[in-house]
């Protein structure tokens, strides 16, 4: 089986061009209407990669920090590595200051970033202490200070993330939203659910629908996209021109081919095999150990493990297995093995 593993990618369904509405940001036009959130120790290059090549529209980097300290360090130099077949290169930042935001856009667009996108929506205490993330959702002038900034200091498309407000007693979605479309930003992410909620409960819909009521900028759906009937629920409910998925890529990279199947093209298209599914965790394992270099590569590799078994082999105990080895190639030689007894 596992001579057969390293061709996945030639196993892709081609689809053939979106059939919806294209999104455009700027002078961009993605290919279709599904996106991949930024997610931090997740949306590195070699994932991107993948998800790019199962369909995503646009795939953004993990969250850059504007810490000018850490700008060109070997870390800061990984999070903002790409490569053509990720597609188009959108960065994420976040901070509170309106110059260091500036700053730091600048820093990336220097890197070779083609879209630079603003974090608000993030609820983490550790980004919210530095009054960054969905913190900023409380100070409507300061948001607009640093959206203005931002969008002044580049010659890119800037985009905004954010939720629908502070916590349930102050939704404020909708103004958000009118700064930023008076400010310059070329589209708006909407996660569906509060600050105060973080990713408890469902998501708020509705709050996603009045923000596309308000504004005439592009507004992408985010949240509780885990599946393709979900993701056309969400854009025929809200009308929103784009899905951007997050956790429900964690481990479920292939969730994008069957997405735009349906989303784009009204088409039913099967997940890949499950020897296919095998080839491409084989690939992203090794991309990592490339990417990281072995040391660092096969610690990252443990908790994208976890999430592939989740979907493949859910009670396995592989993991625990998988966790204890301490060597890339080990990594690689027990997957093999694992593999070919599932």
């Amino acid at each position: 089986m596992i001579a057969h593993l390293v061709g996945w990618q030639g196993h892709l369904v081609k689809l053939p061009e979106s059939s919806g509405v294209a999104v455009r940001i700027g002078s961009y036009q993605l290919k279709n209407r599904i996106l991949l959130a930024p997610m931090a120790g997740v949306t590195d290059l070699p994932f991107r990669r993948i998800c790019a090549n199962y369909g995503a529209g646009l795939t953004f980097s993990e969250m850059m920090s504007t810490n000018p300290q850490v700008w060109y360090t070997e870390k800061s130099k990984l999070r903002l590595a790409h490569h053509q077949e990720a597609g188009i290169n959108a960065v994420q930042i976040a901070g509170s200051d309106p110059d260091g935001m500036a700053q730091a856009a600048q820093v990336d667009v220097e890197y070779g970033a083609q879209i630079i996108d603003i974090n608000m929506g993030c609820p983490a205490k550790k980004v919210n202490r530095k009054m960054a993330g969905s913190a900023l959702l409380q100070y409507p002038d300061l948001v607009q200070q640093i959206l203005e900034s931002v969008v002044k200091s580049v010659n890119v498309p800037v985009t905004l993330k954010i939720r629908t407000g502070w916590d349930t007693e102050n939704r404020n979605c909708v103004e958000i939203a009118k700064i930023a479309e008076q400010s310059g930003i070329q589209a708006l992410t909407v996660h569906g659910r509060t600050r105060a909620c973080k990713f408890e409960g469902v998501a708020e819909y509705d709050s996603i629908k009045a923000v596309k009521q308000a504004v005439s900028i592009p507004v992408i759906a985010n949240g509780d996209m885990i599946s393709s009937q979900q993701a056309k629920f969400v854009l025929d409910y809200t009308g929103a021109d784009g899905v951007m998925i997050g956790r429900g890529a964690l481990g479920r990279p292939w969730v994008f081919q069957t997405m735009v199947g349906l989303v784009e093209h009204n088409s039913i298209v099967s997940e890949p095999s499950l020897e296919e599914k095998c080839g491409v965790i084989l690939q992203h394992i090794r991309e990592l150990h490339q990417f990281y270099g072995d040391e660092k590569g096969y610690r990252i590799a443990r908790k994208h493990i976890a999430w592939y078994l989740q979907d493949i082999q859910p009670n396995s105990v592989f993991k625990q297995d998988f966790n204890a080895i301490t060597s890339a190639l080990a990594q690689l030689d027990a997957l093999e093995q694992f593999f070919r007894l599932i």
